[in-house]
C-alpha cells in the first residue's frame, strides 16, 4: 500500500481492506447461522433488509436514475453484486468442496483486469501490477489449499462458483459505469432494492420459514445484524466509494486477501487448523499486493 503522507487515497485503500477482512469474516458467521436452521436465501433476505432499512435515511432525496439505461445497471448490479451472486455462490457449496469454490470465486480479479484491460485503456495494469497481482493469486491459492493439495473437479459446483466470479466482475463493471454520475449511497441503496426483489421469487419454491425462538437467539439476531449494517451496508457502501476513487481493477485486487482473513476467522472461531503453507501464501498475497501498489 502507498505510503499515507505521501497519497491522498490510503483512506479509500483502508475502505477497501476493511470490507475484505469483513467480507472474509462472514463466512463463519454464515456457517453459525445455518447451523440454527436458516437457509442462505433466507440469511440474505434478512441482511439485505437490514441493510436497505438502515441505509434508506441516509440516501434520501433522489428516487430514480436519470435514464432507464442507468436504472438497468442499477438493477443488473443488484443481481450481480447481490441476490444471484449469493445463491450461485451458496448453491456451488453444495455440490464442490469449500476449497474449490472459495478458489474459483476469488479469481474475480483476475477476470475483472482481463475485461477492463480490453475495455478501457485508463485501467490497463502495468508490468509491475501484473506481477503483483500473480503473486497475490498465487499465495492466495495457497492459503485456500492450506496444506491440502487435492482439488478434486466437480462439474456442476465449480461451475457455479465460476458463474459468481463472473457475476462479480459484472457487478464491478456496472459500479464503475455508474460511479462518475451517482453518490456511492445512491448506488448502494439501488443496490439492497433490487438485490431484495430479485431474491424474492426463490420463496415461491421454499417459503420463508425462520421461527421466532430462533431470531431471539443472541448468536442468530448478533450474526444477522453483523451481516446486515457491517458486512452489508457499511462494506458496500466503502466498496462501492473505492472502486471509484481508486478504480476497478486496483481495488477487486483487495478480494485476494478475502481467503486469508476466512482462514484467521475460522482458526479463532472454530479451531481450524493453519498449515506453514498456509502461512506461506499469506505472506506471498501481502508481498504480491505491495509490489502492486507501490509507487513507481
Amino acid at each position: 500500500m502507498p505510503r499515507m503522507q505521501n497519497n491522498p487515497t490510503y483512506r479509500y485503500h483502508l475502505a477497501a481492506l476493511f470490507a475484505v477482512a469483513v467480507w472474509g469474516a462472514t463466512f463463519v458467521s454464515t456457517k453459525v447461522l445455518i447451523a440454527h436452521g436458516l437457509t442462505p436465501a433466507e440469511i440474505f433476505l434478512m441482511r439485505f433488509a437490514l441493510a436497505y432499512l438502515c441505509i434508506l435515511p441516509l440516501a434520501r432525496g433522489r428516487r430514480f436514475a436519470d435514464s432507464l439505461r442507468d436504472e438497468a445497471l442499477l438493477l443488473a448490479a443488484g443481481v450481480c453484486g447481490g441476490s444471484i451472486y449469493f445463491l450461485t455462490e451458496n448453491m456451488a457449496l453444495e455440490f464442490a468442496p469449500a476449497s474449490n469454490v472459495s478458489l474459483i470465486v476469488c479469481t474475480a480479479p483476475l477476470w475483472t483486469a482481463l475485461v477492463l484491460s480490453l475495455a478501457d485503456p485508463r485501467e490497463r495494469m502495468s508490468r509491475r501490477q501484473i506481477a503483483g497481482s500473480i503473486l497475490a493469486f498465487t499465495g492466495m491459492v495457497l492459503v485456500v489449499l492450506n496444506g491440502r493439495f487435492v482439488l478434486r473437479l466437480s462439474p456442476r459446483g465449480d461451475l457455479l462458483a465460476l458463474c459468481a466470479a463472473w457475476l462479480w466482475v459484472f457487478y464491478s463493471m456496472a459500479v464503475k459505469r455508474l460511479a462518475n454520475r451517482y453518490p456511492a449511497l445512491f448506488i448502494t441503496r439501488k443496490v439492497f432494492f433490487y438485490g431484495l426483489l430479485t431474491i424474492l421469487p426463490t420463496f415461491a419454491l421454499r417459503p420463508f420459514d425462520v421461527a421466532w425462538h430462533e431470531l431471539a437467539q443472541p448468536v442468530v439476531w448478533g450474526n444477522l445484524l453483523f451481516l446486515g449494517l457491517i458486512a452489508s451496508m457499511l462494506c458496500y457502501l466503502l466498496w462501492n466509494a473505492a472502486m471509484h476513487r481508486l478504480g476497478t481493477v486496483r481495488t477487486t485486487n483487495y478480494i485476494y486477501l478475502n481467503p486469508l482473513v476466512t482462514i484467521l476467522t475460522a482458526a479463532v472461531c472454530i479451531d481450524e487448523r493453519i498449515t506453514p503453507v498456509a502461512m506461506a501464501g499469506a505472506a506471498l498475497i501481502l508481498y504480491g499486493m505491495w509490489c502492486a501498489e507501490r509507487p513507481q
